[in-house]
Order: structure tokens, then sequence, then C-alpha cells
């Protein structure tokens, strides 16, 4: 065992000793595997149960209200096109770092020829990237993003700016459908190494209650909404 797998064992061989359990109790053991194969629900707000298109409207108002910047776009050539106009507007040069994901990849990129693109995970030269959201959680405006070659994680993290897209089609009311989508996507206790939730730009107030933007992040994050 390694000095870290010692303090881990340390640390579960006191909370066992505090509440009266043997490492091997088996019924505790099923009881557990029993809750989460029945994913559970807790409980779900009001304004999570709405229909689609106002679960659109409230992720819009509710990524809006905490810093990100929102577009609603109707067809892969607007994407482009309003990718390549957020890039112009904060003065950032036309360089977009992005993965493999199918999605992004069959977009016209044509329609926007003066960008260049870089595929894989970020570098810290890299100011501006472009990453897909799997699914959306409407209450708290919540983009769900998923490690891989298709998205890298640090695409979320090292730029300045981050685009990020999403189908209007994948965006759900609560946390609970967003994870039952994530379960359909990739299949009972098989979910990608790393779930990133994203509702605006990296930003804190730890110093003096003064905002910072950036701080463990990007400064700006760019939401396109599509369909």
């Amino acid at each position: 065992m390694s000095p870290a797998d010692d303090a881990r064992a340390t640390v579960f061989a006191r909370i066992r000793a505090a509440l009266g359990v043997a490492s091997l109790d088996r019924a505790r053991r099923a009881a557990v595997a029993r809750r989460l194969e029945r994913h559970p629900r807790g409980t779900i707000p009001a304004r999570a149960k709405q229909s689609r298109q106002a679960c659109v409207t409230l992720l819009t108002e509710m990524l809006s209200a905490q810093g990100a910047d929102l577009r609603r776009v109707h067809t892969p050539k607007e994407a482009v096109g309003a990718i390549a106009s957020y890039l112009g507007t904060c003065n950032l040069p036309p360089r977009l770092r992005m993965g493999k994901d199918p999605m992004l990849a069959t977009l016209p990129w044509r329609e926007a020829w003066d960008i260049e693109r870089s595929f894989g995970p970020a570098g810290p030269g890299d100011r501006a990237s472009l990453s897909r959201a799997v699914v959306a959680a409407a209450e708290t405006g919540t983009l769900f993003l998923v490690s891989g070659i298709d998205n890298p994680t640090t695409l979320n993290f090292l730029p300045e700016a981050h685009t990020v897209l999403i189908a209007a089609s994948d965006i759900v009311g609560s946390y609970e459908e967003a994870w039952d989508r994530l379960r359909a996507i990739y299949g009972q206790g098989s979910l990608p190494r790393t779930v990133n939730l994203i509702s605006g730009p990296s930003r804190t107030a730890d110093i003096e209650q003064t905002i910072v933007r950036g701080a463990h992040g990007p400064r700006r994050l760019h939401v396109l909404i599509l369909g």
C-alpha cells in the first residue's frame, strides 16, 4: 500500500468504528448496491417541470444571470457564424482548440474559412476553445460536459474564452433527467471518467469580496443553443 492508500484505509476504519459497523458488513453493502441501482430522486422543483421550450428559456435566463453570453442559433451555418463573430467581438485571434466531437465536426466550417482549428487537449497558448455539452439541466442553468477524446476536459479550463454548443433537444428540466440521459448514452455503471458541470464563466470573490473573472478557468463562457 502507498502512503495515500494507508491514510485512506485509516480514515475509513475510524468512520466504521464510529458507526459501529464491520468492514465486511454484507447487509450494508447490499443496501448501498440497491440504492445505487434504483437512482432515487430528490425533490424536483416546479421550475424543472416545464415544457421543452420553457426549459430552453429557463436555461438561457439562468446562464445569463450567471455571466454567460447566450445565443440561440437555428442552423449549423448560424452556429459557425456566431463562433466567428464572438471571437471578433472578444478581440481574440480566429483560432479554436477543439476535440473530435462528431456533431462539431459536421458543422459547415467552410463558412468560416478564416478560423484556424486545432484538435486535442488545450495548452497554455490556446485562447479560445469549443466543446459540446451532452445535456443541460435548466433548473440551475447547468451544462454537462463529459471527458474524452471528443471533448477533452482541458478545453473547459485553460483557454480564456470557452464556447459550448448544445442542441435544444438536449436541454432537460432537472438534474435527475440529465443523469438519466447520460446513463442512456453510456450505459448503466459506465459513465465517462469525468463529468464537468458548468453554470457560468470562472469567477471568485475570495479576495476582499471583489469579483475576479478567470481565477479557475475561462473568463468568458459563450453558449450556443442549436435548434
